[in-house]
């Protein structure tokens, strides 16, 4: 039998599970999994037999705790001395060090690897899968990542595509991507909708206008170091002091009972999402002089909420910051369409109602609508879908480095792209013969407080006083979210640019060695 030409494959690399889909016939086809499953833990563990991806890892994680990893998109381009990392850090079974370029990497016995690594064994699974499905080699990707990601996590996120094998076509925005799983077919007339997208990891809202098949994203907000692992630790914490007060053994150190807590919470957490009390049952949870320590507990929805009442009450500043943003009103929303596993969670769902002033929209799976999109997407590049059209923004503002360390704004964050925008500056000092120009993405006052992306300088400029000579900066950013960056002095027409490539943490040399060694 021919094998079948294959098409481009919509991975929704999740925090906690992560999603395949493909167009057949017109139409997205969310891809079980060998298991039957149509959603695959994005966990990775190394044993002596070799490395397990998905539910086999999973299934072994209590016993190889500090081996097994998960959680690692968390940790996608970011720095190991960042808060974030650092808040991370602490109750994780397995540890995180820092890498040879500073970035946050795992550590695996004498081993450290990047997040890149071990998220491109989740992407190659997904591939996999896909393959099985397909019946003939796959060899391109839609990857979807957090709305709010940064320049270097959406690089990090094309590196891990890259050593999986896959050519990553497009990065994608996930609320974005669920936006056109459900309003692709819905377009006929004009719609605006906010998709809010709690998953395990992080957190985005997503303002958007359909019409006539266009899709235009109004606004992003978000916050990437917030999402349902948050609520688990929480939960994991409660355990730990309960087990600690009842027996007065400490878990806080021992990696399988941190894990048999972590899957314990998990547990409870799903269930208290249906039902008002969840029973926790764990014997020979840890040891106390020698003597084993069981956890039998019972924990209601109300203790969970309080809990976590703080966590929820942080996703209302994003959904207003995005409605200003796209200056809409709640009343002026058609649809709220959730997204994320997190998004069960009735108390979530109730604040989500209260901020937008409407009940969300039912009907959708939010664990596949991503992976679902991002299939739409691919065929939106294929030509497949020629009446559609996506307008996607900047989900950060761009700028340099101005005096006193204060950011000055080039590319104010949720600008659509591409887009190119262009600012005056003059010489801050007598005889000033060259300029420095440092370039910088976030939305921090305080440039120190946003993330580089690089500096180049422009010289050869006329001796005059200063404040007397003037450059002209121009930023622009392509369709695939690629920064260009110009200056040019006004008077000589002097010029100097440069292309900023976001850089991961890993050396595009050793992107391609790691890659190589995926093929052999």
């Amino acid at each position: 039998m021919a094998t079948r030409r294959a098409p481009t494959i919509g991975i929704d690399l999740g925090t906690t599970n992560s999603c395949v889909a493909v167009l057949e016939q017109g139409a997205p086809v969310v891809i079980h999994n060998q298991e039957g499953a149509r959603t695959t833990p994005s966990m990775v563990a190394f044993t002596d037999g070799g490395v397990l991806v998905g539910a086999t890892a999973k299934r072994q994680a209590v016993m190889n705790a500090a081996r097994t990893v998960f959680g690692a998109k968390r940790l996608l381009g970011r720095r190991f001395d960042s808060p974030e990392v650092q808040r991370l850090r602490a109750g994780l079974p397995y540890p995180i060090v820092r890498g040879p370029t500073g970035d946050a990497w795992i550590r695996i016995g004498e081993r450290a690897l990047s997040p890149q690594e071990i998220s491109a064994l989740v992407l190659e699974k997904m591939r996999q899968i896909a393959e099985d499905y397909l019946g003939c080699p796959v060899k391109e990707a839609i990857v979807t990542v957090p709305a709010y990601f940064d320049d270097a996590q959406r690089q990090a996120t094309k590196d891990a595509g890259r050593i999986a094998g896959l050519e990553v076509r497009r990065i994608l925005n996930e609320p974005t991507a669920a936006a056109l799983a459900y309003g692709v077919h819905k377009s006929g007339h004009p719609q605006k909708l906010a998709v809010v997208d709690l998953g395990g990891g992080t957190f985005d809202v997503s303002i958007l206008q359909v019409e006539d098949g266009v899709f235009e994203v109004l606004a992003i907000a978000g916050d990437t170091a917030l999402g349902g692992d948050d609520v688990d630790r929480r939960l994991v914490g409660a355990f730990a002091a309960a087990i600690k007060h009842e027996s007065g053994a400490d878990t806080a150190a021992d990696p399988m009972a941190l894990q048999r807590l972590k899957e314990a919470a998990e547990k409870a957490k799903h269930e208290l999402s249906e039902t008002l009390v969840s029973a926790v049952n764990l014997p020979f949870v840890a040891q106390r002089d020698g003597q084993p320590v069981h956890f039998q507990h019972e924990i209601r929805r109300r203790e969970l909420e309080t809990l976590t009442g703080d966590l929820v009450a942080q996703l209302e500043p994003s959904c207003q910051r995005a409605l200003e943003d796209a200056r809409i009103e709640p009343r002026e929303l058609d649809h709220v369409i959730l997204v994320g596993g997190m998004t069960r969670m009735p108390a979530v769902q109730q604040r989500i109602e209260a901020i937008f002033g409407r009940p969300p929209s039912k009907g959708v799976n939010p664990d596949e609508i991503v992976a679902v999109g991002a299939a739409t997407q691919s065929a939106i590049l294929e030509g497949a879908l020629r009446e559609v059209v996506l307008l996607d923004v900047t989900p950060h503002a761009l700028g340099i480095r101005a005096e006193g360390d204060r950011m000055s704004v080039i590319i104010p964050r949720n600008c659509t792209v591409p887009t190119r925008e262009h600012k005056i500056f003059a010489t801050t000092q007598d005889d000033q013969t060259l300029v420095t120009i440092e370039m910088f993405q976030g939305d921090e006052v305080d440039v120190r407080k946003n993330r580089s992306l690089g500096e180049f300088t422009l010289g050869g400029l006329p001796r005059a006083g200063a404040g007397e000579i003037h450059v002209e900066v121009a930023f622009t950013v392509d369709v695939d979210g690629i920064l260009h960056v110009s200056a040019q002095e006004m008077a000589t027409g002097r010029a100097a640019s440069i292309k900023v490539s976001a850089c991961s943490g890993l050396p595009p040399s050793e992107v391609a060695r790691l890659a190589a060694a995926r093929k052999h």
